[in-house]
């Protein structure tokens, strides 16, 4: 099964992947993965990536766009995959459609977390990290056992700076910018299927599989 998963910052998209692969069997590709992974192997356009990156400009979409390529061609996408990240915009959208016809594959559908804007405010500017295995915590509903300690590795639990006030509206801003025009361009594709995220982490996954048909 051929996925995107889409969703602003805050609505569970991590957490949902990870429960996703692991129910369908298919490999969560995010694109700061795929950027690793191509600067690790040394690449062409990993190396291009990583000449950017290190300089502090975007990447282009024509770099990006072939190391999504070079990693959907990987045989543990023969099976599946789940797109996490990316598109972001909707010429990097048309480019993976046509780029999924050169590799003889479609998209079965496209998860469009939806969370309103109060509750992903609260769940942002409360959401903690683990400096070294990053696991997730949140200081209302899902604290660490000991303040500021991680449960899984004994690590540093943190804030991260972009987690904060003025950050998260800026990071929804943005976010509000780029996707909207993604949304009307899967919804005309038929791809598009919205799934409430103000809900429990087992009801979000319930009602994706059964969307899904699974």
């Amino acid at each position: 099964m051929n996925l995107i998963l889409m969703g602003p910052p805050g609505a569970g998209k991590g957490t949902q992947a990870v429960l996703l692969v692991k129910q369908l069997q298919i490999p969560h590709i995010s694109t700061g993965d795929m950027f690793r992974q191509a600067m690790q192997q040394g690449t062409e356009l990993g190396l291009k990536a990583k000449g950017y990156m290190e300089t502090g400009q975007l990447v282009p979409d024509e770099v990006t766009i072939g190391i999504v390529k070079e990693r959907l061609k990987q045989t543990d996408c023969q099976k599946g995959f789940l797109l996490d990240g990316f598109p972001r915009t909707v010429v990097q959208a048309e480019a993976l459609k046509g780029l999924l016809g050169e590799l003889n594959k479609n998209l079965d559908a496209v998860l469009n977390i939806e969370v309103d804007r109060p509750n992903l405010i609260r769940r942002m500017a409360g959401r903690l990290v683990c400096r070294q295995c990053a696991a997730t915590y949140h200081v209302e509903y899902n604290a660490p056992k000991q303040e500021g300690v991680c449960d899984v590795c004994g690590g540093e639990v943190y804030q991260r700076a972009d987690d904060t006030g003025a950050t998260v509206e800026k990071r929804l801003a943005v976010y509000d910018a780029q996707t909207a025009p993604l949304i009307g361009f899967y919804q005309k594709e038929g791809l598009l299927i919205n799934i409430l995220g103000n809900q429990k982490v087992e009801a979000v996954l319930q009602d994706i599989l059964q969307s899904l048909g699974i």
